[in-house]
């Protein structure tokens, strides 16, 4: 075997093992994929409680009187200095508590105000959502709840509650997305007192300032079946352990106040009580963290461009081109229409999923990563859209606006800060893959036995290909079945149905593109990741559009006269449906294969003809950029025993 296939194994075993291998409840969009079109799960659309909206409007306020006093965004940007004071008054008001619990001293905040006070920030400041979101959503207090022992609650989450900053720390420099190349190493001690940790993090969010973090590191391998399996762990580090190092505070195209950073950690030594669950348990920590902490990022994607609708609003009608306000040509009425239409989805979908982790019989992996997704995708044309529409003020910063004595419109800076919602917490890329696997669970379990079997699978053949024969036997004609389903829908529109029994029926053919291509593709359907994109795009685009129509019967249920939720439902729809139909064409004809063919070309160098007349070169005084490389003790022997 071939070490990059040896890699590859390895790296997959370590997923499989992380990932959550039951649905013990209920998933929307599990369901979907299977063809199975679960309105009750969305209908009625949830409503907030009166008295839980009450504790988060009334959070809202004291938020806003904080930003409104001690907080300059613009400034923040300019210097690229975010103020301690402003983190001291949130603590005050209790923000770095919100999802604690309150017998350790925290606010015990619901999903759904969590995501309320998200998407307000979001619209204010995107590098405070950074510094609240990485602490209370990755960093240390959801493993706490999750997955510590009542010493460890009662430790740290008081503290934590009070304003101690946390961060996450998984990152490494030749580590993204793939956790089986992880080189940090954490050693128990011989007497199993304290474990020694030794490596570098890199892209800290929160970990230059944090006063604990949570560190993940590989402990000692566990054997099965006479092969070395690489376990990953979980440990909590405090701020001023004797050996964690600074190297470099990080600099970005936005989030100019964000604070993050690379660790070093040179024979940290941290108490074996630290552990977070079991050994080998650090991956499925960081998954299952990951499924509520993903929420906070699309929650404050929505507030930013309902923030932005206002300012279109004035925009649109003020500037007049042609004797007209531009918002009456078609070419700016197209862009500003479906920002409209889409902030709307988001927040049809922010809250949808807010609810269901609100929930103790919902999970949540799937539309999670959906709306993660879709709102990070969607925000980041939406601004661009925005952008364009400004023209020369668009593309102009909001210091500069000011200083010439014009509003100043912040669309450069939310843009440059927004982009990087497509990166964090699992890529936009990651994100398709994460989907694709859970959307194809069922089948995977069915015939990854017959297809690729292993250990006793090999035995079981037989038994594993009638199991299978028996599945889709009753499976597969359903999903050629017309969708049977009461709606229960009063107050729709018949555009607004229509689109229903379209998401409806369209699910079942999902569920058949997808169970085919698996039967064309077989076990080599892993590196089809093109058509399994088109996929999961389908899927989310059908998702987004039944929480929209919900949303939608909820709204005008509540007031019949105001039909506006009915056309920004019916835009958004109508979209939706034109992206699902051109990907399902791209399913049957694309030129996937030209697109590896030409990478190859690009990697073996045979296109440098086509980088003529350039520039090739750093610029001069930056070639000897390796000397600053930071080194870390035994760093080069751990890396080179993981590459062998």
């Amino acid at each position: 075997m071939a070490p990059q296939d040896n890699a590859k194994d390895q790296a997959m075993e370590l997923a499989e093992a992380a990932r959550e291998t039951e649905w013990k409840f209920p998933s929307f969009t599990a369901e979907m994929f299977q063809g199975n079109f679960r309105w009750d799960l969305l209908h009625p659309y949830p409503e907030q409680d009166a008295e839980d909206k009450k504790v988060g409007d009334e959070l809202i306020e004291k938020t806003r009187a904080v930003l409104e006093e001690h907080l300059d965004p613009i400034a923040v940007d300019d210097t690229g200095e975010y103020p301690r004071k402003v983190l001291d008054e949130l603590a005050k008001i209790g923000i770095f508590g919100m999802k604690i619990d309150k017998k350790y001293g925290g606010l015990g905040l619901s999903q759904w105000n969590y995501g309320r006070l998200l998407s307000f920030i979001g619209s204010y400041c995107q590098s405070t959502v950074t510094w609240v979101s990485a602490h209370q959503s990755i960093g240390v207090p959801q493993p706490l709840k999750l997955f510590g022992t009542d010493a460890q609650k009662e430790k740290f989450l008081p503290r934590l509650a009070k304003g101690a900053i946390s961060a996450f720390a998984l990152t490494e420099p030749d580590v993204g997305s793939d956790p089986a190349k992880t080189a940090t190493t954490a050693t128990i001690s011989e007497d199993g007192t304290y474990y020694l940790i030794n490596g570098e993090k890199l892209w800290c969010t929160n970990g230059p300032d944090a006063d604990m973090m949570v560190v993940m590191a590989c402990t000692a391998p566990k054997m099965r079946n006479g092969k070395e399996i690489t376990q990953i762990s979980s440990f909590i580090v405090e701020k001023d352990t004797p050996g964690l190092e600074l190297a470099h505070r990080c600099k970005f195209m936005g989030l100019k106040g964000l604070s993050n950073g690379l660790l070093i950690f040179n024979n940290v030594k941290v108490p074996a009580e630290n552990l977070i669950g079991k050994p080998g348990q650090g991956l499925k920590i960081a998954l299952t963290t990951l499924n509520a902490g993903r929420l906070g990022i699309p929650a404050a994607a929505a507030g930013s461009c309902k923030k932005f609708l206002l300012d279109c609003e004035e925009w649109v009608n003020s500037r007049v081109q042609w004797g007209v306000p531009i918002g009456k040509h078609q070419s700016i009425a197209r862009k500003i229409a479906t920002m409209a239409a889409d902030t709307y989805a988001m927040e049809s979908l922010v809250y949808m999923t807010c609810s269901f982790a609100d929930r103790k019989n919902a999970d949540i992996r799937l539309e999670a990563a959906a709306a993660k997704y879709f709102c990070t995708e969607t925000t980041s044309r939406l601004l661009d859209d925005f952008l364009q529409v400004r023209g020369g003020r668009g593309f102009e910063d909001d210091t500069s606006l000011y200083e010439r004595g014009e509003k100043p419109v912040p669309v450069n800076r939310v843009l440059r800060d927004m982009r990087v919602g497509r990166i964090f917490e699992g890529s936009s890329e990651v994100m398709h893959l994460i989907m694709a696997r859970e959307a194809m669970d069922t089948h995977f379990r069915m015939m990854m036995p017959i297809l690729m079997p292993k250990g006793d699978q090999k035995k079981q053949k037989g038994s594993n290909i009638m199991k299978a024969a028996k599945f889709y036997l009753g499976w597969y004609p359903k999903v050629w079945m017309p969708a049977s389903i009461d709606f229960n829908v009063k107050h729709l529109n018949g555009e607004n149905q229509a689109h229903l029994a379209y998401a409806a029926k369209t699910c079942k053919r999902l569920a058949r593109c997808l169970f085919h291509t698996m039967g064309k593709y077989k076990e080599k359907l892993e590196y089809e990741q093109l058509l399994l994109a088109n996929f999961v795009d389908i899927g989310v685009d059908l998702f987004v559009m039944s929480c929209v129509l919900a949303n939608t019967e909820h709204k005008i249920a509540r007031d019949k006269s105001d039909q506006t939720p009915q056309e920004l439902a019916d835009l958004h729809c109508c979209n939706a449906r034109k992206r699902i139909e051109e990907n399902f064409k791209a399913v049957k004809k694309n030129h996937n294969r030209t697109f590896n063919k030409v990478a190859d070309t690009l990697m073996a160098g045979k296109l440098h003809w086509l980088s003529t007349d350039i520039y090739a070169d750093l610029p001069r005084g930056y070639e000897d950029y390796e000397k600053n490389l930071p080194k870390v003790t035994g760093a080069e022997d751990m890396v080179a025993s993981k590459k062998d």
